[in-house]
């Protein structure tokens, strides 16, 4: 599989975006969460891009973009610059999958943007504030002022593979040094911006009332075991018409990396006809 990489100009600076798959087939965007990157998305592509053009954000101040100092972390302008790199793609239909804060940066594409994201699948995404459980002790203190400041400068991979920990199940999933990497290489500045604009796109309106608002077909995935968000509250989104939930069992917070098989069945079988309202615990395929 051969990657193209491009960096498109955006609204803050340049945007890194990776493209896979055949370029006349339908386009998925996939969008990952906060002190991510496109790499997230790794394992999961192949299994995506022999029927579709796969194109991956690396969103403002994560991966490969750019990481100004200043405002433009908030939900809607991350969703506006994921809106422009399609317009520089000559995109005009797409489905949006993404994962924790980026399916809230995909909700918010789907709002502003009215027919461009034509159906969207959200990876434990938090449908409220109050559904949320921890970032871990570890990662509490890096998303705190003045503490995470120090804690930022003598950084360390046991650190971050600390802080990391919550994003995944109990299991012992060994996280990849590429993961780490990313973390390491964002400025304190972009994780603390980012995760405060996710805090208030939630505080003022919960995800399920505004996916309701744009009736599109849905797809909900939840690890069983997530440590960052309330496993229950995936329940949550079964008041959106057109929308289905599959609880994944034995895993945490990020199943496109801890069984991106099963994930990826999910999300083709999604994809090949977009299901109707049927919340139910997924089997491993």
């Amino acid at each position: 599989m051969t990657t193209e990489n491009l960096f498109l100009p955006c609204e803050g600076g340049d945007i890194h975006v990776q493209q896979d798959g055949p370029h006349d087939a339908p386009a998925l965007v996939l969008v990952h969460g906060l002190a991510a990157s496109a790499h997230w998305w790794d394992a999961i592509v192949p299994e995506l891009s022999g029927a579709h053009r796969v194109i991956r954000i690396d969103l403002l101040g994560h991966g490969g973009s750019a990481a100004p100092e200043g405002p433009g972390y908030g939900v809607p302008e991350h969703g506006r610059r994921v809106g422009a790199v399609l317009d520089h793609l000559g995109l005009d239909r797409v489905v949006g999958i993404g994962h924790s804060t980026g399916g809230l940066v995909v909700t918010a594409l789907a709002e502003e943007r009215p027919g461009l994201v034509t159906a969207m699948a959200l990876i434990d995404t938090g449908p409220r504030l109050d559904a949320f459980l921890s970032n871990g002790s570890a990662g509490r203190l890096l998303l705190t002022p003045g503490v995470g400041r120090l804690l930022w400068r003598l950084r360390t991979d046991g650190l971050i593979r600390k802080a990391l920990s919550t994003g995944f199940s109990r299991t012992g999933y060994a996280i990849p040094q590429q993961i780490a990497d990313d973390v390491r290489a964002m400025t304190l500045h972009a994780m603390l911006a980012t995760s405060r604009g996710a805090e208030d796109y939630l505080g003022q309106r919960p995800v399920p009332e505004r996916l309701t608002a744009l009736g599109i077909p849905l797809l909900v995935v939840f690890g069983e075991q997530d440590r960052r968000w309330r496993p229950s509250s995936a329940t949550d989104y079964t008041a959106v018409p057109r929308a289905r939930v599959e609880m994944l069992p034995g895993l945490g917070h990020s199943p496109m990396l801890e069984d991106p098989r099963v994930t990826a069945a999910i999300l083709r079988t999604f994809l090949a006809a977009p299901p109707p309202n049927h919340p139910r615990r997924a089997r491993n395929p």
